[in-house]
């Protein structure tokens, strides 16, 4: 076990975000029990939360002993996966930071396309290491937990087909979506290489560039004039090629060489007209005798801000001279990256063109590297797999290492060249300025006083009893609460002070706290509701994957009816088309019934934002028939079923409720700012009064 101790008050750069100063800040605790999650011990000031006045909840005070849930699992990929930026660039998933616009996908019409998104948060973990490796020699290094797009949807690097770990799996031809990388090749391609510089000033100025020589009478005599000029609108490949020039000891000057007009953008020159400079320009340019790999990297980049385009999907590099045509030929063959030549055209230019689609264009960008982004991006085009993208080995590579992800606008991004999956959000992680995706399932901030400062909160003269609802954002009965058990210092402070308080799970860990709360509710009011959405096991593991199944919920029903609880059933949500047919809430009814609860509250699917991001995949990836009927259920940013459907879902489940002897209602029947509905109190052994401080007593005992 690895304990971080932290100072309270004390600064720490290497925090999660937002806590670096959080003055109640105990320790960061790691543990074998819970791989790949930390619990970030801190001080609460305040235990109760009041709900706004504007908020349709049905009550006024919850109490959240935890931000976060410990049930979920962990995506990440090593931090030496290429990302595609927004602008067409690429940058490591390491490197990536929070801000950055990045490219990910969404389904527009009949296509999913290529769109910007925002990187909201980025985490690391160490996982165990699997190597995919594809058809098209694209390879990647993630978890078993991690999720890439296949022609069948989303699917975990592992998984099995029965048991705790069935799942949508990668298997063997396989297709992932996107236009992969193809084999690696050790090829440096920035700055810091001189060959690499070299090959990107020969295509440019080659391509681009003016060298003058001239001789002229002067005065009896003959002048020379020696110059170089270089003119472009995109200012990126010019201070490129200036910064470039610079390092091998020749300066430039900078002049505006054409004003903007309705028809062409303002032009910029660098130049000079020293003789000196010009000469080792022209030597620099010269074609090597032994052309490396770096040289040919950096000359395709050159050629292509100087003489290139990328239209309509189509990359062409357009030049006159034979020379620099076959170059540009022998670079694009030493890459792999298959062209034809088009033209001469009446003019005597002619065109070499890129084919193979995707594919060969971004294998071009990220061998290249050229300066000008206009020319690079790839938003708005539909994702059409045309590399061969077949999943050939899956490889266990036997240990774990420190592995990277990240939470996007859309859900996703590109990982070396292949569609990836990503965590979504959840807004209340954010309130803490935590990461709001991959952070809520493992960074899991505990309030280990909660219970003290509850006691003190509800011992103020100002506290007037109304009920407390646990359960409302957070499981107070998650995983973690095994180790933290916060929850019967919770219990028992609200007895203590005469508080009546409903308890919401879907954790099998109330159990435990039976005992407890029977003798509770023998001084305050005491509901319990257990939260069961699906009562079918195989879908139940794909849309709740680490919650406790629908037949242990249910065995913790009826542990709690058999101590004394008149206990709630929350049948939520009920998904159209899959669990809203007669037969599965005739079985949901049915069996909820037998484990002996009393009342029911049921509603339709709500999608909120973030929630409704990770749904549409989920669907996309389970059950693409129904896509097209939940987007007209719920379209745009619509966030409830229309209510023909709600009312539609009532007249069917009300008749179940009577056949199966069950009282209950919809949740939007509920009177509002009441404390929760449906929450059942435990049943009364005697007659009970209540005292002053809101205590229950039997009314014998109040006689004597």
């Amino acid at each position: 076990m690895r304990w971080n101790g932290q100072a309270i008050g004390a600064s720490d750069a290497n925090a999660l975000p937002g806590m670096e100063h959080l003055g109640g800040f105990v320790r960061s605790v790691t543990t074998p029990e819970f791989a790949g999650m930390t619990f970030h011990e801190v001080i609460a000031k305040s235990a109760l939360n009041h709900v706004p006045g504007a908020s349709a909840m049905p009550f006024d005070w919850t109490v959240n002993p935890y931000r976060g849930c410990s049930h979920a699992c962990s995506y990440c990929l090593a931090p030496e996966t290429t990302i595609l930026l927004a602008d067409g660039r690429t940058r490591t998933l390491g490197d990536l930071r929070v801000g950055d616009s990045i490219i990910g996908t969404e389904r527009r019409g009949d296509y999913r396309r290529y769109v910007a998104t925002t990187v909201r948060a980025k985490w690391t973990t160490n996982r165990r290491a699997h190597r995919v490796t594809l058809a098209d020699g694209t390879e990647l290094i993630a978890s078993a937990d991690h999720r890439f797009l296949t022609e069948r949807g989303w699917k975990h690097v592992k998984g099995a087909m029965s048991g705790p770990e069935q799942r949508p799996y990668l298997t063997a031809n396989n297709r992932l979506m996107g236009f992969g990388m193809g084999a690696a090749r050790a090829v440096s391609r920035d700055a810091a290489d001189r060959l690499w510089r070299l090959g990107y000033l020969a295509g440019m100025i080659q391509g681009d560039g003016m060298i003058l020589h001239r001789t002229y009478p002067r005065r009896g005599r003959t002048g020379a004039i020696h110059a170089f000029r270089l003119a472009l609108a995109d200012t990126e490949a010019l201070e490129r090629t200036q910064a470039f020039l610079a390092l091998e000891g020749i300066p430039t000057n900078v002049r505006p060489f054409t004003a903007a007009t309705e028809q062409r953008r303002a032009m910029l020159a660098i130049h000079t007209a020293r003789k000196e400079g010009v000469a080792a320009i022209e030597a620099l340019i010269k074609r090597p005798a032994d052309l490396s790999e770096e040289w040919l990297a950096g000359y395709l980049g050159g050629i292509f801000d100087a003489e290139g385009s990328c239209s309509r999907g189509v990359l062409r590099i357009s030049n006159k001279s034979a020379d620099v045509l076959g170059t540009v030929r022998e670079a694009l063959a030493c890459f792999d990256i298959p062209a034809v030549t088009e033209g001469p055209r009446p003019n005597g230019v002619s065109a070499i063109r890129v084919t193979g689609g995707l594919a060969s264009r971004m294998r071009f960008f990220e061998i290249s590297r050229p300066a000008i982004t206009r020319k690079l991006s790839i938003v708005d085009t539909a994702v059409k797999t045309s590399s061969d993208l077949r999943v050939v080995e899956i490889e266990d590579l036997g240990h774990s290492i420190d592995m990277v992800d990240i939470t996007t606008g859309t859900g996703d991004f590109i990982a070396n060249g292949v569609i990836s999956h990503n965590c979504f959000a959840r807004g209340t992680h954010e309130y803490l300025e935590l990461d709001a995706g991959r952070d809520f399932d493992s960074q899991i901030v505990v309030k280990v006083n909660v219970a003290d400062v509850l006691r003190t909160e509800l011992a103020r003269p100002s506290w007037t009893g109304d009920p407390v609802m646990l359960g409302t954002n957070t499981d107070p009965y998650q995983r973690a609460e095994g180790r933290y058990r916060l929850m019967p210092g919770i219990i028992q402070a609200l007895t203590d002070a005469g508080t009546p308080f409903s308890i919401l799970t879907k954790g099998t860990l109330l159990r435990r706290d039976l005992p407890l709360l029977t003798e509770a509710s023998y001084e305050v009011d005491v509901s319990l509701a257990m939260s069961i959405a699906v009562f079918d096991d195989a879908l139940q593991r794909t849309l709740e994957p680490g919650t406790p199944s629908a037949a242990a919920r249910l065995e913790t029903v009826r542990a709690a009816t058999d101590a004394g609880f008149r206990v709630t059933v929350f049948l939520m949500p009920i998904l159209p088309h899959l669990t809203d047919s007669i037969a599965s809430l005739d079985d949901a009814l049915g069996r909820i019934r037998a484990a002996g609860a009393h009342r029911v509250v049921f509603g339709a699917l709500h999608l909120r934002p973030g929630a409704k991001q990770w749904f549409w995949q989920w669907l996309e990836r389970e059950h693409p028939e129904l896509v097209g009927s939940y987007r007209g259920l719920y379209p745009g940013a619509s966030a409830y079923a229309p209510k023909p459907y709600r009312q539609w879902l009532a007249k069917r489940v009300r008749p179940l409720l009577r056949v199966h002897g069950l009282t209950g209602h919809a949740e939007e029947e509920a009177p509002p700012r009441e404390p929760v509905p449906g929450l059942a109190a435990r049943r009364a052994a005697a007659s009970v009064v209540t005292t002053s401080r809101g205590r229950r007593a039997d009314a014998a005992a109040m006689l004597f």
